[in-house]
């Protein structure tokens, strides 16, 4: 027994130097290079206030828009993806969390009997063991503690991945439905259009038909009103396709988006103004620069996971069990029978040809490939928000032109007809205020929806919307209890398991039993 309590004081003592050096480099967030101010800050609808980061969709005013953001949010499908990819993140991280503790434990035991003859020596006997064997590599050189660390970032740059896969989309749903409103009012300018021109053909086929006019006044109404007539079909198919897009957005079959949306809406109104904060807020709200941010750290630590196996690993391995050789198995469990051995060992691959030191060679590329990465999306999210600045404040100048263009347009096509009934035009003015009526009313629609759709575009490359999942779990209530029913989670399918899990910095961290 003197025995075991030295060995216990050895593994004590070892216990205890654990993680005493990590090599490899410790992470540092990288530089990014990002202006102070936006560039295309020149208007009133835009301000250097806080932004709308969160459900910056209701900054529209429509109960129905609010409404199918909420079904996307519980029914998306790849959302519900991103959300099984950090509940693998986790896993992985407890097995990372695992490493740190004796890698191989194994409890075994045999009752072997063998029986002679004479000539092989005339043995009868029993052979009896039972014992737990433990083997323990101690992270002398940081080596599983840097995989924790790598592993507790991959796990945390997963959440930023589901944050990033939200924020698209929110952003995808309410583009998708100012989409589906810009074409429902197409289409009602389309059959408006046609009535007006009905109107007119039916008033030149009238005068033809009694002497009062040529034939090509008729001609040329019929071909106006059969060219509108036609682009009614194409607007009916827009429709039906972004209407199942939207169908596939909220995670349902085709057809059922109609019942959710009444064809009498609107094309969502901006807000009087937006804030959009400056480019530094980018890089604390944005999930894909999180996101970037994290990988680039969980590949930091792999540079020290790499560099630990250029030093030689100390185990500490140990047995204690019962063994016997008798004619009966009755005296196996006697204290005498008891057996114990332990001790440490190293190992040591000095001559590795190079392929370890190369290893960590391969880790600090890919490393510095993430921070790469890192910088070019800080780049590529400040370019998305000045291309969203300037087509929000430049679109929304182009509809107020085109608004008092249409206004325009329709008292010029009144007087036009008036003035073509009471003889004092021919048909041509008509027919090219008609025209223009219909271009400047088309043109309008289109120049609103580019501009509803430049904001929601702006309020995406924000970074705005992913808060909405707080105290939320990243995957719905029955697909935790399926998986549940399937294997032993644990409590890690819980929102708080998930959001304090053990880090790296700990002393000792727990592991997932």
């Amino acid at each position: 027994m003197a025995t075991i309590r030295k060995l216990a004081i050895v593994y004590s003592a070892a216990l205890a130097t654990t993680g005493c050096t990590n090599v490899g480099p410790d992470f540092q967030k990288p530089d990014a290079d990002i202006n102070p101010q936006w560039d295309q800050y020149e208007s009133q609808l835009v301000q250097a206030t806080t932004p709308e980061s969160t459900e910056w969709w209701q900054a529209f005013n429509d109960p129905v828009l609010d409404d199918l953001v909420d079904k996307a949010y519980a029914q998306n499908l790849t959302l519900e993806a991103a959300g099984l990819r950090v509940l693998e993140a986790r896993a992985q991280l407890g097995v990372a969390v695992g490493s740190i503790y004796p890698q191989q434990q194994a409890a075994g035991g045999a009752a072997i009997y063998t029986d002679r003859g004479v000539n092989a020596g005339d043995v009868s006997n029993w052979q009896n063991n039972l014992g737990v064997s433990v083997g323990w590599e101690l992270d002398f050189w940081g080596k599983f503690r840097r995989g924790i660390e790598s592993a507790d970032a991959a796990f945390l740059a997963s959440v930023a991945n589901y944050d990033a896969a939200l924020v698209l989309l929110v952003s995808q749903v309410v583009d998708t439905y100012i989409v589906i409103r810009a074409t429902e009012q197409q289409l009602r300018i389309s059959e408006e259009n046609v009535d007006l021109q009905r109107r007119s053909f039916n008033i030149t086929d009238t005068l033809y038909r009694n002497g009062e006019q040529s034939e090509l006044d008729r001609q040329q109404a019929l071909t106006l009103l059969l060219s509108t007539e036609a682009t009614i079909p194409s607007l009916r198919i827009e429709l039906d396709r972004t209407r199942n897009a939207l169908s596939t957005l909220l995670g349902q079959p085709p057809g059922q988006v109609a019942q959710l949306i009444r064809a009498d809406g609107n094309i969502p109104e901006a807000p009087a103004e937006v804030g959009i904060g400056i480019p530094t807020d980018l890089l604390r709200r944005r999930p894909d620069v999180r996101q970037a941010e994290l990988q680039a750290a969980a590949q930091s630590a792999r540079i020290g996971v790499a560099a630990a196996d250029l030093y030689p690993s100390f185990v500490l391995t140990g047995s204690l069990g019962l063994a016997s050789t008798s004619d009966t198995t009755g005296n196996f469990l006697d204290s005498d029978n008891l057996v114990f051995t332990g001790g440490p060992s190293f190992n040591w691959p000095f001559l590795n040809y190079g392929r370890l030191r190369n290893n960590v060679r391969v880790q600090d590329a890919r490393f510095q490939q993430t921070v790469v990465n890192y910088e070019n999306t800080v780049i590529n999210a400040a370019r998305e928000v000045e291309d969203a600045i300037t087509g929000y404040v430049r679109g929304q100048t182009q509809a107020d032109i085109l608004a008092r263009g249409v206004v325009a347009a329709r008292r010029s096509t009144e007087i036009s007809l008036l003035r073509y009934q009471e003889g004092f035009s021919d048909y041509q003015r008509v027919l090219q205020a008609q025209q223009s009526l219909f271009s400047q009313q088309q043109r309008y629609i289109n120049a609103r929806s580019t501009s509803v759709r430049s904001l929601t575009a702006l309020y995406k490359s924000l970074g705005g919307g992913w808060e909405i999942r707080s105290s939320n779990n990243f995957v719905d209530d029955e697909t935790i209890e399926v998986m549940n029913e399937r294997t032993n989670w644990g409590n890690l399918l819980e929102i708080d398991a998930l959001d304090n899990p053990d880090k790296a910095d700990k002393a000792f961290p727990k592991p997932d039993w």
